[in-house]
């Protein structure tokens, strides 16, 4: 199979599809790989490293597409690249389609086989492509709030550790998942008071189990979430329903009785947003104030780090492009429950559940249209 990686496009995204140790791997495979020139240059990922690999560099996105069989990217296609699609291509990414019809409509028109890294499940239906971006973003969502609750930025002036006689800041994180846990064990770190709002009797034992007295968890309840998040000096959107739009958990009218220059990082912004007033930003403009709020809300936030984001996407996904590119998309996909989840839309039709609810569009099983 000849694959394709693509430069990142993205506002401020500097990842790529593929590391040269992978492109060696792919390679090894019996494979083809075509780099897009200066794919990886600004992560330090030289087009004479991939050429060492075996790759072929060459010098246009256009070329990537018209040629490859497989894409493989980051983050999902922007409008020019998916109207280089063609059917029957294999694109294998993150796409978020759920907040996102217009990207879906341009999938769905350009006839090819979109594959999603968020939907892929493993065997106990975990989110194996997902977790590592995740954990990176979970991180840095508590860097970043640490860093806008500066009184420079606007911020109620407060720091997260406090100081002997002033109390440490108060973190709320909704959601007890991969980027929650890590959201906590960064805040716990910096010395924050930090609560965890989650729907999960047995996550909450979990978390306990591993923090200990280190953070409390709430039940996860409307009165429970309005409660803290107006006690908040930083707030971190951590929810995530597979593949469907995020659920609206802070309200427009519980925004407006926070305090002032306290801090929202919307995770979540990937699938809509958790909360009300969300609006995906960009690592260029980052932040907007509504009734004295901060809202962080950037779409691909492991792109600020994205040599240590890269390699731990790639240790995930390459196993998944290496099936993919060995046996083909249907016999991979038919194989492996979990990797046909990742289906999303296949040659026209959406083929992943939440997807089509959230798009309103008809819906297609996976397996259905890998028997077409």
């Amino acid at each position: 199979m000849l694959i394709g990686v693509p430069k990142e496009i993205k506002n401020h995204e500097y990842r790529v599809g593929l590391t040269p140790a992978a492109v060696r791997e792919c390679i090894k495979h019996g494979h083809k790989v075509i780099v897009q020139k200066d794919a990886g240059t600004s992560i330090g990922l030289d087009d004479a490293d991939y050429q060492k690999a075996g790759a072929e560099m060459v010098g246009s996105a256009a070329e990537i597409f018209k040629r490859a069989d497989m894409i493989v990217k980051v983050k999902e296609p922007q409008p020019a690249e998916c109207k280089m699609l063609r059917e029957g291509q294999i694109l294998f990414t993150y796409l978020h389609l759920a907040p996102d019809p217009e990207q879906a409509r341009l999938l769905m028109e350009s006839g090819c086989v979109a594959i999603a890294y968020e939907t892929v499940t493993d065997e106990r239906g975990r989110l194996p492509l997902l977790a590592p971006m995740s954990e990176v973003a979970g991180r840095m969502s508590i860097q970043a709030g640490a860093h806008y609750l500066e009184k420079t930025y606007g911020g109620r002036g407060v720091l997260l550790s406090g100081v002997p006689g002033v109390n440490a800041g108060n973190v709320v994180v909704l959601g007890g998942g991969v980027v929650g846990t890590n959201a906590a064990k960064v805040a716990i770190g910096m010395g924050a008071h930090v609560t965890v709002i989650e729907k999960s009797n047995e996550r909450m034992k979990e978390l306990d189990m591993f923090f200990g007295a280190s953070i409390s968890t709430v039940y996860a309840t409307d009165h429970a979430i309005e409660r803290y998040a107006l006690e908040a000096d930083l707030v971190i959107g951590a929810v995530l329903v597979p593949g469907a739009a995020a659920p609206r958990l802070i309200t427009r009218d519980m925004i407006s009785q926070m305090k002032k220059g306290s801090v929202l990082v919307d995770v979540s912004i990937d699938q809509g947003g958790c909360f009300e007033t969300s609006k995906a930003t960009t690592h260029a403009d980052p932040i907007y104030t509504i009734d004295g709020v901060i809202h962080y809300c950037v779409a691909n936030m492991p792109g600020a780090v994205a040599r240590t984001s890269t390699f731990a996407l790639n240790n995930a996904t390459l196993p998944y492009v290496l099936a993919l590119a060995d046996k083909g998309y249907k016999l991979a996909l038919l194989e492996n429950a979990g990797f046909r989840k990742g289906l999303n839309i296949s040659k026209g039709k959406v083929t992943h559940k939440e997807v089509a609810e959230a798009l309103n569009k008809n819906y297609q099983t996976a397996e259905d249209a890998l028997a077409a």
